[in-house]
């Protein structure tokens, strides 16, 4: 395992960045509903409510509040037009229960990276989430897919966590028709959806943990991999959001932290990407790396300098960035044919 250097602190908590998570300049419905939801208070109060209370907005006003945090969010981006999903593969009748899939350009075959979206477990989706990543991934031979998966309130992290496990299952058995190599698969997750991968490809109940066809996890800057400790820390923000995610069961909170479930059998390589001056996700990145290390997997942990939480997950792709970099070397050493199998000694 190792660690890289950096140096830029983002205050944010699993994909609400503290300074995004503001209502709409205009006055309007929107602006109604969030101030009947957490009163007239200051802006740190509001900021913690809606961090804590989203999901209990209606989807048109949280899609503005998401709107608002994509025109804050400055920053290099990949080149090129955002590509359109060639297939959305159903696993479920609630419509956030669908895969958007990408096709590989020019290959036979390939490797299929999967992405999960993060969003406090209570909002985002698949299209939004994804952003530029299908047309880099797809241009590097790689097909690439979007998961969605039911949200808070209409479902908890266990059935959140079921429905990434349902739509990996569901990718698995159409992989014929859609064109790509099912038993090569990359799972890729950003924040909340960064713990929902880690706990699927952790814990066996889900039925990944011990999948083949799973030849490696990349983690993008989440700090939910030991839920219980993260709660118990002096960040109030945090706690809140995780209380409404996790509650307050003790047991509860253990069951659903991947490092709770790190011994084998897991997935085989793992790389956890962390903003470097981000201390919550730097310190869970180092311990779920640990824990997988001890567990005998391949694990790289590596702390990105000069970005900020939302920025590591959009920049995949763009020129000169780290984090593509990393993973770009993470997909040709796990995703090749000779190394199917292959586990750290």
């Amino acid at each position: 395992m190792r660690a890289v250097a950096g140096i830029t602190l983002f205050m944010s908590v699993s994909g609400i960045g503290l300074a995004a998570a503001q209502p709409p300049r205009q006055a309007g419905p929107c602006f109604e509903e969030i101030r009947r939801l957490c009163g007239a208070g200051g802006m740190a109060g509001l900021r913690v409510c809606l961090q804590s209370r989203i999901g209990e907005l209606s989807a048109e006003c949280r899609e503005q509040l998401l709107e608002r945090m994509r025109q804050r969010g400055a920053g290099a981006r990949p080149e090129g037009p955002r590509a359109e999903p060639g297939q959305v593969v159903s696993y479920g009748s609630h419509q956030r229960q669908g895969v958007d899939y990408y096709p590989a350009a020019n290959a036979q075959r390939p490797p299929l990276v999967l992405f999960v979206h993060g969003g406090g477990w209570a909002f985002g989706n698949r299209g939004q989430g994804a952003g530029a990543k299908p047309g880099w991934f797809t241009a590097h031979g790689y097909s690439f897919a979007s998961a969605g998966y039911r949200v808070l309130p209409d479902a908890p992290v266990e059935e959140q966590a079921r429905d990434v496990a349902a739509a990996i299952q569901a990718m698995r058995a159409d992989a014929a028709r859609l064109g790509f190599d099912p038993d090569r698969i990359v799972l890729m997750g950003h924040s909340a959806g960064a713990h929902l991968a880690a706990l699927v490809a952790t814990d066996p109940a889900y039925g990944i943990a011990n999948l083949p066809a799973i030849r490696g996890v990349i983690l993008l800057d989440g700090a939910g991999y030991d839920v219980a400790r993260n709660m118990a820390g002096d960040r109030v923000e945090a706690a809140m959001l995780y209380r409404n995610a996790f509650g307050d069961d003790p047991a509860r909170q253990r069951a659903l932290s991947p490092v709770t479930h790190a011994a084998a059998p897991n997935a085989p390589n793992w790389l956890i990407l962390h903003v470097a001056d981000r201390p919550a996700s730097a310190e869970q990145s180092r311990l779920l790396g640990q824990a997988l290390l001890n567990a005998r997997a391949s694990v790289d942990v590596v702390g990105v300098a000069n970005t900020d939480h939302g920025r590591l997950n959009r920049e995949i792709g763009a020129q000169g960035d780290v984090a593509t970099a990393e993973i770009e070397q993470f997909l040709a050493r796990t995703t090749a044919p000779a190394r199917f199998g292959a586990r750290a000694p």
